[in-house]
């Protein structure tokens, strides 16, 4: 494997950075995970403006533009000659600095660019659906870390996973302070209820996910009804269907949540057309690098 690192193309034994950088010591950084299908970068436009987003809320300055960037994610595609689908992991951190907080220590960001496959879920699991358990951490309020931000700092979602993990599941169901509905520790969560779909609102507290937006406006295009309310652990276990979406996971069914069945069990009509349209639409879009 190659990886792009401050400017360079470089195998990956020779990708080090200093352990006085900032991203190792403290999460001082943020980063972006994309998807090529077929191809086609999807969405990358809207991935990179919100690593922008997440670098400006922090006060990060990247050291290169969105065109750079862009270009760069291709150089390392190429490199690794994925030249259909792959994942791709875009970081940027505070940079090396001495072993205190101050980030003015830290003159120069480090940027990697990792290009890989990924498969989140076991294939199986898209066809009958994951079970999934409310775990007691909860997600950071939005006065303290905003979960808007994408930053390394993935300690909350590590002690969410861990949580499941323990109780033998493969994801977990994270609350705000409020005992509202928030995300899993690495997706976005939907529900279906009487023909209408439900999100948990930005607002609550959420990353707003790339993929969970492009399922909002798909829906929206088959005429689905698409709410975004307050949600709690009652509506999701009344509901008719439930299911997760990622960059890495895409769009995966739930049909279990804390030992009490979704429905009758199975994967849903909804979730299904969703599934199948995203498949569709993930082909067609995106700027073509290859073949």
């Amino acid at each position: 494997m190659k990886i792009w690192l401050n400017g360079k193309i470089v195998p990956e034994k020779e990708a080090k950075v200093s352990v006085f950088d900032h991203g190792l010591l403290y999460g001082d950084g943020i980063f972006e995970a994309i998807r090529s299908y077929n191809g086609r970068l999807f969405k990358l436009k809207e991935h990179l403006e919100r690593l922008y987003r997440s670098a400006k809320s922090i006060m990060l300055k990247v050291p290169l533009s969105s065109n750079e960037l862009e270009e760069a994610i291709i150089k390392t595609l190429l490199s690794n000659n994925l030249l259909k689908d792959a994942y791709i992991r875009v970081v940027v951190t505070r940079g090396k600095g001495d072993l205190g907080l101050d980030p003015a220590k830290c003159p120069s960001p480090t940027v990697f660019i990792i290009t890989s496959k990924i498969q989140l879920y076991p294939q199986e699991l898209y066809e009958k659906g994951l079970a999934l358990v409310t775990v007691a951490t909860r997600r950071n309020d939005i006065e303290a870390l905003n979960p808007a931000i994408k930053s390394l700092n993935y300690l909350n979602n590590i002690l969410a996973k861990i949580e499941a993990t323990n109780a033998g599941a493969l994801e977990a169901i994270m609350l705000n302070r409020d005992g509202y509905v928030v995300e899993c520790s690495a997706d976005n969560i939907f529900i279906v209820k009487e023909k209408t779909l439900y999100a948990p609102p930005v607002s609550v507290g959420i990353l707003e996910g790339i993929t969970r937006n492009v399922i909002i406006g798909l829906a929206q295009s088959f005429k689905i009804p698409v709410k975004e309310n307050l949600l709690t652990r009652y509506d999701l276990y009344n509901s008719d269907e439930v299911f997760l979406t990622g960059t890495a996971a895409e769009i995966i069914p739930v049909t279990r949540i804390d030992g009490r069945i979704i429905k009758d069990g199975k994967v849903g009509m909804f979730t299904k057309r969703l599934m199948t349209g995203f498949k569709k639409l993930v082909n067609q879009e995106g700027r073509k690098y290859a073949l």
